[in-house]
């Protein structure tokens, strides 16, 4: 289908399905109530020359995984999770590799072949093996049977599903092991691109992890850019961004001196309502450790000022909610507003540095490092040829004529 077949009344109806999301009122005021966190809550960004001031190091977890199959149906598959660890401004080393670059760690498979539909269970029963993987299931105690919602058979229906299950799981493996690394420290912050209601393990253990990390007093904190809520608090966020930089900016008792410098920062925890029209009443937005997805609370937050952006940038997000509601395994649903105060205070740390304003470089850090973009599987393309060239004596035809890209030609 061409561009100019799509017909006008398909877009126009988008267009305004769009508008009028984009500006529908919320419940939420533009002035908030230091009584109500789901009203804006606003603070002084800390001080640029003061945000490697601090002794807590900022983890930063990512995942990736691609794939590419030939006309013969040769598929190389991989998927990776890895992690990176900020201190005091700078990328510390977390691997044994001698390396001055790359100082992340990294997980990988070995099975990247897949022929037919055996490769896809060889690929799922080595994914069992990886370290941080048999130590989750040590840590849970309970077969993989009991902690995943879908059977091996299931999960092994499809390449994609495959890829995208062994992904996330192995990401929320990654918190466990950061959190036992002999370097981490109370206080100390792990961040994460998305939220922390993955659909590939049961709530129950999810919320065994964050008991686990609250108990260490190791914060869990998810972060992303796109969520449906961010549609429906758009008008939202347009007026508390104006109030923020129109009138309040002039009247607040800031700290910094510089003009430049003044910049007022805002969370709040968002409300039912919000949440029901954003994903149509799924129990993925359920505030609770039974009966939803999980174990976060759901906040909208701007920790940097970045004029006339507006909600680009606002971001989602996800808070332990053991860390938000401490007491809410007794049933107490009390916020603690100092530790949240605390939360979003130290995240503006990480909020003023290079790539996006307003967004921690920890989380672009780590995807840059760990993305399986499309020159990543080009290497991985030219180093089988030269292997199969090396090592196995293949005629250099035969090997081209193995990985000839139809669409190529096309």
């Amino acid at each position: 289908m061409t561009r100019k077949e799509i017909p006008d009344s398909a877009i126009k109806l988008v267009a305004k399905h769009i508008n009028e999301r984009s500006n529908r009122p919320s419940c939420i005021p533009v002035i908030g109530n230091e009584e109500n966190i789901e009203t804006p809550q606003i603070f002084e960004i800390i001080p640029f020359d003061k945000i490697d001031d601090s002794d807590r190091r900022f983890y930063a977890i990512d995942g990736s995984y691609n794939s590419e199959q030939f006309y013969n149906g040769l598929c190389i598959a991989i998927y990776a999770a890895g992690y990176i660890c900020f201190h005091r401004g700078k990328q510390l080393s977390m691997n044994s590799l001698d390396d001055p670059i790359i100082l992340g760690k990294a997980y990988y498979p070995q099975n990247i072949l897949i022929t037919n539909q055996n490769h896809l269970s060889a690929i799922y029963d080595e994914f069992l093996t990886l370290e941080p993987i048999k130590k989750l299931l040590d840590f849970l105690k309970e077969k993989p049977e009991e902690i995943f919602p879908y059977q091996k058979d299931q999960i092994c229906t499809n390449l994609s599903t495959l890829l995208g299950f062994c992904q996330e799981v192995l990401e929320i493996a990654l918190i466990l092991e950061i959190i036992d690394l002999a370097g981490t420290r109370q206080g100390d912050f792990i961040l994460r691109d998305g939220t922390l209601r993955p659909l590939q393990i049961k709530q129950k253990y999810l919320v065994e992890l964050g008991k686990y990390a609250y108990k260490k007093g190791v914060r869990i904190v998810a972060v992303t850019k796109q969520s449906p809520i961010k549609m429906e608090l758009a008008y939202t966020f347009k007026r508390i961004d104006s109030y923020l930089q129109d009138q309040l900016k002039y009247e607040y008792p800031f700290t910094e001196t510089d003009p430049k410098r003044k910049k007022l920062c805002c969370w709040f925890e968002v409300p039912d309502s919000v949440l029901k029209s954003a994903y149509q009443g799924d129990m993925f937005i359920k505030k609770s450790t039974v009966g939803g997805r999980g174990f976060g609370l759901f906040f909208a937050a701007r920790l940097d000022y970045v004029e006339k952006l507006q909600n680009y940038d606002w971001l989602i997000i996800d808070v332990n909610i053991f860390n938000a509601i401490p007491e809410i395994k007794s049933g107490n649903p009390k916020r603690d507003r100092g530790e949240l105060d605390a939360i979003f205070k130290e995240l503006t740390r990480l909020t003023q540095e290079h790539y996006i304003l307003g967004y921690p470089y920890p989380l672009c850090e780590v995807h840059n490092f760990i993305s399986l973009k499309k020159n990543f599987k080009e290497e991985i393309i030219a180093r089988l040829k030269y292997s199969l060239y090396r090592d196995q004596r293949m005629d250099n035809v035969d090997i081209e004529n193995l990985f000839l890209d139809m669409h190529q030609r096309f």
